[in-house]
């Protein structure tokens, strides 16, 4: 599952790991607030481990340190397309939602990154998903009713 940030990556992704019956793989869980760089080796060893088995769904980005491990075990890519402004306005929106991880003091950082997104992230994110899943069918979904008719037929 790939997409910008606030696209609903990760209520689509539990979604389709209910109606498939398959474990879901949120990077952004997985992902300790406190980690740095040093700490991607273990967040690799993580997933390799839960990529390993045969049905997942796994959602979030990390193409530079995921997708070597990932997209060689995918049988499909879901790109979540949606409009920056409606991303701005639900990762605005998630942050005043109870026992939500993303936090308000992390708002303008991660606005910042939806701005830029088509520009700066999208295309490296395009280049690794080619490198490493070349043969990757893809799918694009671009509103909410794309997205249940897909998890509907799933």
């Amino acid at each position: 599952m790939l997409g910008c940030a606030g696209s609903g990556k990760t209520t689509f992704a539990r979604r389709l790991s209910a109606r498939l019956n398959v474990p879901f793989h949120c990077l952004d869980d997985i992902w300790q607030t406190d980690w740095t760089v040093a700490d991607t080796s273990e967040f690799r060893e993580i997933l390799r481990a839960l990529h390993a088995s045969d049905a997942w769904v796994s959602d979030g980005n990390f193409a530079a340190v995921t997708f070597d491990l990932r997209l060689p075990r995918a049988d499909l890519v879901i790109w979540i397309e949606r409009p920056r402004l409606v991303c701005a306005w639900r990762a605005a929106r998630r942050v005043f939602r109870p026992n939500e991880p993303h936090r308000l003091r992390d708002l303008p950082k991660a606005l910042r990154f939806i701005q830029g997104f088509d520009r700066v992230n999208r295309p490296r994110i395009e280049t690794l998903r080619a490198q490493f899943g070349p043969n990757v069918p893809v799918v694009r979904l671009t509103d909410d009713r794309q997205a249940a008719a897909f998890i509907a037929q799933a």
